[in-house]
């Protein structure tokens, strides 16, 4: 895990008060349920089907045990109402500089545009990343997440690279 990540983090958003927090095995079920809560990643494979319950508790138990990972998940009302995964990663270019990768960015369809969002975003770069030492936060949107986009440009992301994907066949 991160541990240097400044956790938890109460909040507040339009929807009430809110806390980000590591995920736990736990939460296994709910962000599951937030993954397919999602039309893109639905149209993935996310499902919530409980046959595939394993492989992401098993995925789950692997990124918390991973000292570069972290999952986190937003609570509000005692449920969970987002969830994100940070990444951090060393590299060589930009003299050195760490980048902190945010992946899986999702708030429950109920409450998007409550601030939620907004607020782990801003979270990340003005209180996480500084905390680990990055010099970088990136994050990749699927093309069709056009709202999404909007969304990131809003709080001060560029849109900068031209990411590609090759899907490994099974």
């Amino acid at each position: 895990m991160l541990d240097a990540l400044p956790l938890p983090h109460p909040f507040h958003s339009r929807a009430g008060e809110a806390v980000l927090r590591r995920a736990t095995p736990a939460d296994t079920d709910a962000v599951i349920a937030l993954l397919a809560d999602d039309p893109i990643s639905a149209s993935r494979g996310d499902q919530a089907s409980d046959d595939d319950r394993p492989a992401y508790a098993a995925a789950l138990v692997e990124i918390l045990a991973d000292p570069s990972n972290d999952l986190l998940v937003v609570e509000l009302d005692g449920a969970v109402a987002g969830t994100l995964q940070l990444t951090l990663i060393p590299g060589m270019a930009r003299q050195g500089a760490k980048r902190l990768l945010v992946e899986a960015v999702r708030v429950s369809s109920a409450l998007r545009s409550s601030g939620i969002g907004s607020a782990v975003m801003r979270w990340v770069s003005d209180a996480a990343a500084p905390a680990l030492g990055a010099a970088l936060v990136q994050l990749t949107s699927d093309a069709a997440r056009t709202d999404a986009h909007r969304f990131y440009e809003r709080l001060g992301y560029v849109g900068s690279h031209v990411g590609f994907k090759y899907r490994v066949p099974r």
